[in-house]
């Protein structure tokens, strides 16, 4: 009787595949244990075991499995209910979710491996000199990678040596699964066993001579008293103000002796005791509300002002779930909240906190993996951005889900394009954890639940302290650049703010949604506008690398001297972004430190915190930047935040521009007067009269979410029906044209719901494909899996005719 394992592979296909096993290896094999196996005509996979069976698959001959990988599963059953449950919901393959799901440290890659033919005579005279090189090298070492004969014979192309080696029956290749993790070892320092008695160490302090290293020595024994524990080479070295050199002398001489030991990258030493959370009496009242609606329903909503204390509701509610053993799950929108909320949790909690999101290396992600695997108390609060999601929590027991109204929880690309917040609630349900969802300014969709009594409300409309909300000054920019009160782009009202707050010692936020020094760069003779090559944009100038980027595709140039269409050097630029607002504030407050934070001053692993701390630390008097600086940042010391453009987000070509940016101004606003002083927001606009600037300015968020859902349900938009964007591209305007046409008709013709398109969006061409988008909208009455079930046949269909085989088809569902 034959044994099976069936696996998901991490590619973008839809199915399980079949391998062949051992009877051994079939009572061996758990769900959720990975394994190499052969795919295709060479390649090797990590593939994730998710049962074994005996039936043969009827398609194919079954492969063999190359090696079982892992001694327990890695990721557990809820784990692949969920991912089946992403799959299905947003309409993408099981393959992707679970190549998403998993650190890529665990997705072993496969390398391509050269080593000699066995029992292959060679007659070194038909060898070019190159391949003789090659030929050498394996003589003294068993096998070489691609990239070492690439650093042998110092060529960058040598795939075609390699083939007439392989040719000449000189080599072979091979496929060799490496893995990628490997544990962090740290230096560490004890002195030498000689030394034990005290006679032996009076002897080796008279006989050393060198200052240098004495110093070192003594810092050792401070040390040593003081911290009661194993002293690491950096620690010592830092302690001492000494090198490593001094160092290495001492152990040379048998002073000291080394050793190391695996430190867990995730460990952070600062614990202090969880120390007691006093709450206000409105807090403890918010408090005690969720713990009650929590008795009936999963899912809360905590509605609370900026700056009313959301954080510490949230340090209790954890408080009182670790008590129970349980897991907690924290997620953040942005990266940048991370750094700030880490440092207050681990105040409470000192080193039960675990962090997981993208800017944390491979084999950091495969440690936080491993201790939420093992329910290590190391990890019992994981705080992370929408990645976390994925981790393999066994004991789930609440799910915090902070400024849950953010569009970065959507993923965008590569697929699955799910919504952390949603998706996140569905997990809760299968641990039967309960969720918090907190914002200031809740999406809409979340308060719609709300109303229709699907989630519990507790709000919270009294700022810490009882801080004032900020005073909303609004400056109609029309009218200052009529009466001549403008300097660059700033109104003469904002720039006396600015020195007022700065003259009292306080800090100024300035909020400016674009990056880059300006969005184009114009001819004033003929008025071209450079574009990119690439993409349907123009080109923003950037004037501190002095080029024109695209913030697409990445391509960039050199500013020109000159206009490339007609050779005349009046060229200026139009709009502006930070890098305009920082230079401009270097010439008002020439004597201020200005710091700016946007992608491109965070591209590092630390780059937000970097700037965060300094900001922090009051090294910064003015912080400029994009959206980054709206969400949840606490800085007590300032007072002032001025929003340089406000129509730059209202006039936005999407069905949320007016939610999103009563959220933006109001999130930025919040910002200010955090302590005990009440802070001021200026926002500079064209149209001082829009209904959403109204709103900010007297904080009325129920007015902004009953205009918009009256919108909303006239124009058939969520919440009331569900979106999906199906987008086409490809290299050939006709071909995409074409295949967009036939796909509308027939979605048209099986659907009896609005299908909108083929439309092309606003930026029609990215890094030379053309895109085309069709709209469905799906109404609350119709079933929502059958509708997707006739989509996904259309699209299957769409894919069999092969004239429209290579035009990429990409789904989003509830896109936004």
């Amino acid at each position: 009787m034959s044994h099976f394992v069936e696996v998901i592979l991490p590619l973008a296909l839809d199915k399980t595949f079949t391998y062949q096993v051992s009877e051994t290896e079939y009572k061996y094999i758990k769900p959720g244990m990975r394994i190499a196996v052969p795919f295709g005509k060479s390649k090797m996979y990590t593939a994730l075991a998710i049962e074994t069976h005996q039936n043969p698959p009827t398609l194919y001959e079954a492969k063999e499995i190359h090696q079982i990988l892992d001694e327990n599963a890695i990721v557990n059953e809820v784990q692949l209910k969920h991912w089946q449950w992403i799959a299905s919901y947003y309409m993408c393959s099981i393959g992707e979710v679970y190549r998403a799901a998993l650190p890529s440290g665990f997705l072993l890659e496969s390398e391509t491996v050269i080593s000699l033919k066995q029992g292959e005579l060679v007659d070194e005279k038909t060898l070019t000199d190159d391949e003789f090189l090659v030929f050498e090298a394996l003589q003294y070492q068993s096998s070489l990678k691609v990239n070492d004969v690439v650093s042998i014979l110092n060529k960058k192309n040598v795939l075609p040596l390699l083939q007439k080696l392989i040719d000449k029956s000189v080599v072979s290749l091979q496929e060799e699964i490496h893995e990628s993790y490997k544990p962090k070892l740290v230096k560490y320092i004890k002195l030498h066993e000689n030394f034990s008695t005290d006679e032996r160490l009076n002897e080796l302090l008279n006989s050393i001579k060198a200052e240098k290293q004495k110093e070192l020595l003594l810092g050792y024994f401070q040390l040593h008293v003081s911290e009661k524990k194993p002293i690491s080479a950096k620690q010592l070295i830092d302690f001492t103000s000494s090198n490593s050199s001094v160092l290495k002398k001492l152990i040379e001489k048998e002073v000291f002796e080394e050793y190391h030991l695996i430190q867990d990258r995730t460990d952070f030493n600062e614990v202090e005791n969880a120390k007691d959370l006093t709450l206000s009496q409105s807090q403890q009242k918010a408090l005690d509300e969720i713990k009650n609606h929590f008795t009936t329903k999963d899912i809360c909503l905590l509605h609370g002002v900026t700056s009313s204390g959301k954080t510490e509701i949230y340090s209790k509610l954890i408080q009182e779930t670790m008590q129970t053993g349980k897991q907690i799950l924290f997620l953040l929108p942005e990266i940048a909240l991370t750094t700030q909320l880490v440092s207050r949790l681990r105040k409470f909690f000192g080193n039960k906190v675990a962090v997981f999101h993208s800017k944390y290396n491979n084999n950091e992600r495969v440690e936080v993996w491993n201790q939420v695997l093992q329910n290590s108390p190391k990890a019992q609060v994981v705080i992370g951005a929408r990645s976390a999601m994925f981790l393999p929590f066994s004991e789930l027991g609440l799910v915090i889900v902070d400024e849950e109204h953010e569009q970065n929880f959507k993923q965008t690309d590569p697929a699955p394009r799910y919504h952390a917040r949603d998706a996140v609630t569905v997990l809760a349900k299968f641990h039967q954890a309960k969720v918090l969802l907190g914002s200031a300014t809740p999406s809409l969709e979340t308060y719609y639940n709300v109303e229709n009594q699907k989630y519990a409300l507790v709000e919270l409309f009294e700022r810490y302290n009882n801080t004032p909300l900020p005073e909303v000054i609004l400056v109609d920019l029309k009218d200052s650049y009529f009466r001549k009160r403008m300097n660059g782009h700033f109104s003469d009202t904002l720039i006396e703010e600015i020195t007022t707050a700065l003259t009292l010692g306080e800090q100024v936020i300035l909020f400016q949604n674009r990056r880059g020094y300006a969005p184009l760069l114009e001819c004033m003779t003929c008025g071209h506008i450079p574009q990119c090559p690439n993409c349907d944009v123009s080109l923003t100038y950037h004037k501190f690398k002095n080029q024109l980027r695209c913030h697409y595709c990445g391509h960039s140039i050199a500013k020109p001297t000159h206009c490339h269409q007609c050779s005349s050097v009046d060229l200026t630029t139009k709009g502006f972004g930070t890098e305009q607002i920082e230079l401009e504030l270097a010439t008002l407050f020439p004597n201020k430190k200005i710091q700016r934070m946007d992608q491109d001053t965070t591209r590092g692993k630390f780059g937000y915190d970097k700037i965060i701390d300094k900001f922090q630390n009051r090294e910064v008097d003015i912080l400029v930047g994009t959206q980054m600086l709206a969400k949840g940042l606490d800085f007590d010391n300032v007072s002032l935040v001025g929003i340089l453009n406000a129509d730059n987000m209202l006039y936005f070509p999407d069905f949320r521009a007016f939610e999103r940016s009563y959220q933006m101004m109001a999130q930025v606003s919040g910002r200010a007067g955090r302590a005990d002083k009440r802070g001021k927001v200026v926002i500079q606009t064209y149209n001082p009269n829009h209904n959403t600037i109204q709103q900010v300015t007297h904080n009325n968020y129920i007015g902004m979410f009953k205009e918009q859902l009256y919108e909303r349900q006239i124009f058939k938009y969520p919440p009331f029906f569900k979106l999906i964007k199906i987008t086409l591209r490809h290299k050939e305007y006709e071909k995409v044209k074409e295949s967009s046409m036939w796909l509308y008709q027939v979605l048209s013709q099986q659907l009896k719901m609005p299908v909108l398109g083929p439309e092309e969006p606003a930026v029609s061409k990215i890094r030379n494909e053309y895109i085309r988008t069709i709209v469905i909208k799906i109404p609350d009455s119709v079933s929502l899996q059958g509708t997707k079930k006739t989509i996904q046949k259309v699209l299957n269909s769409f894919d069999v005719i092969s004239q429209y085989r290579s035009v990429k088809l990409v789904v989003n569902v509830d896109f936004g």
